[in-house]
Order: C-alpha cells, then sequence, then structure tokens
C-alpha cells in the first residue's frame, strides 16, 4: 500500500500513526526530521511537490523508524544525528542528545574566550563532544581538551570532531579517580554538563530519556548527588589557573547548593538562569590566596 501512496499521503499517515504517541505539534515536528534525514524532501518541498514517489527503500527505512518513534525512542537516536550550536552531530545510545541549556553554557564560554583566544580549556564528560567541538570551531586558537570515562562516546566525540574539522585531545579517564588528576595538566577554563539527576528521580523523566540516554551520563546516587561539582571543586584548586573560571551545567534544584561548594574563599561562584528562567548554571571564579 505504501509504494502507490505520494510523498505526502505518506507524510500524512505517518503523522497520523505520531499522533497515537506524541501531541500533534511535537508529532508533526519528529516527521519532518524524518522524512527530511530519510527522504531529503523537507517540509517545503514537500508543499511545493506533494505527488513525488518515494523508492520502496526509503519506504522501509521509514517504515522502521516509525516503529522506532511509536516506542518512543528520541528521534535524534533514530537519525543519529543532532543539531547544536548550528552544528550536525552524530549521536547514538553511548552519548546524551545536547540541550538548548547546554547551548547556552557553551554560548557563554565563547563569549568569555573571545578575548582569550590562546586559553587552555578542559571539557569534563564531554560525551558527543558538542561543547568542546563548539569552543573550538568558534575560537580555534584555543587549545581544548576533552575527557570522558567512556570509550563509546569517545569515538563518537572523535567522530564528530573530525566531521566539523576541528583538533582537540580526547582521554579516556575516570574523572571521580582522584589518581588519575596527576595526567591532567593545567587550564584556563573548565567546562563540564556531569551527571546530576539522583537515580530517585527516574521515574519522573520521560520515557524517551529513562529508557534510552546513558544513564552513566545521567544519574548520580541519591546521597551524593554534588559528587561531580565537589570533585570539580577540588580539581580547580591545583588545576585552575589564577584567575580561570569553571563553566557548569546544573540541576535546577541544586544550583544553589553547587554554587555554595564554590563560595568558600578558593572561588567566587554566581548562578545564571537559563532562557526559562530556571537556575542552569553556575560560574566559579579561581581566586589565589
Amino acid at each position: 500500500m505504501f509504494a502507490l501512496m505520494t510523498v505526502n499521503e505518506l507524510y500524512r499517515s505517518f503523522l497520523a500513526d505520531l499522533e497515537q504517541v506524541y501531541e500533534r505539534p511535537e508529532a508533526a515536528h519528529i516527521n519532518s526530521m524524518i522524512f527530511e534525514s530519510i527522504t531529503g524532501i523537507t517540509r517545503q518541498g514537500l508543499i511545493k511537490d506533494p505527488n513525488q514517489k518515494i523508492d520502496a527503500e526509503k519506504i522501509s527505512l521509514l517504515k522502521d523508524a516509525l516503529s522506532q518513534l511509536k516506542l518512543h525512542k528520541p528521534v535524534q537516536y533514530v537519525t543519529g544525528e543532532a543539531w547544536f550550536y548550528k552544528m550536525r552531530l552524530k549521536v547514538s545510545s553511548s552519548v546524551l542528545i545536547p540541550r538548548p541549556e547546554t547551548e547556552e553554557l557553551t554560548e557563554a564560554i565563547i563569549a568569555y574566550l573571545r578575548d582569550r583566544p590562546a586559553a587552555a580549556i578542559l571539557d569534563i564528560g564531554t560525551g558527543s563532544g558538542c561543547i568542546a567541538i563548539a569552543i573550538k570551531k568558534n575560537i580555534p586558537g584555543v587549545h581544548v581538551t576533552a575527557i570522558d570515562v567512556s570509550n563509546e562516546a569517545l569515538a563518537i566525540a572523535k567522530e564528530n570532531a573530525a566531521q566539523q574539522e576541528t583538533s582537540i585531545d580526547l582521554m579516556q579517564l575516570d574523572f571521580l579517580d582522584e589518581k588519575n588528576w596527576a595526567s591532567i595538566p593545567s587550564f584556563d577554563v573548565i567546562a563540564s554538563n556531569p551527571p546530576y539527576i539522583p537515580e530517585r528521580e527516574k521515574a519522573l523523566l520521560d520515557k524517551n530519556v529513562s529508557a534510552f540516554e546513558p544513564h552513566l551520563a545521567l544519574f548520580v546516587e541519591n546521597n551524593s548527588p554534588l559528587i561531580f561539582y565537589e570533585k570539580i571543586a577540588a580539581f580547580g584548586k591545583t588545576h585552575l589557573k589564577e584567575s580561570g573560571k569553571i563553566f557548569l551545567e546544573t540541576h535546577e534544584r541544586f544550583a544553589e547548593e553547587t554554587a555554595a561548594l564554590f563560595n568558600d574563599g578558593h572561588y567566587s561562584a554566581e548562578i545564571k538562569k537559563d532562557l526559562h528562567g530556571k537556575q542552569r548554571m553556575v560560574i566559579a571564579t579561581h581566586r589565589y590566596r
């Protein structure tokens, strides 16, 4: 049946199926992304030529994608790509899907570095490499080191860096193990979007997050939700250069507590709100005594 349909008929049929799972605006957005990714036909192209045909192979791919989407698999994992800071990046279930709030954090870092074009930057828990690559692409003179405990994530970051024609140093390293810190030099800027969701909040998340995104990059133990920030604060005392800055994405409920970790005499910290007015960023400046 599908083979006899025009692209417009296919689009409408798939949209009707997606609306069984998603609200109409989200279903329409997802449908457009899938059709463009698999067929190359944009929404504008569909309007311009609604009667064009799609070959059987692409119809098969569309049907497979629809099956995955109806199981709540994120569209970015279905297409294998996500947009971040005007870049098309590869993603897989080994890395988090980049979020708009992470773009805001990256924008703050890039704005700070415009007057420091030769700075050294460390990205802790790089995942897809989105923060590190965006920094290097926009401030080419900086030196960026990106670390992650996951070799699978680093493989994705390596592909993305090559695709974006950027050179960053990638290191496989368990940052929580302080014995590994001796192998890391000093930096002008430390950036991180670390795991910060307590395990007890797993049930509160949308299924497309809890069932598909990597738990290693999302969750921390209930009794130590600030573990990564505590380690970063300790690490910065010996590995952040004088007047250097730390840029962190945080859980909105723990922003005050995170900032308090850095307002200890070694740093001065401020909380920044995202575009939705949520406290999602902490920026700390190193103060040498």
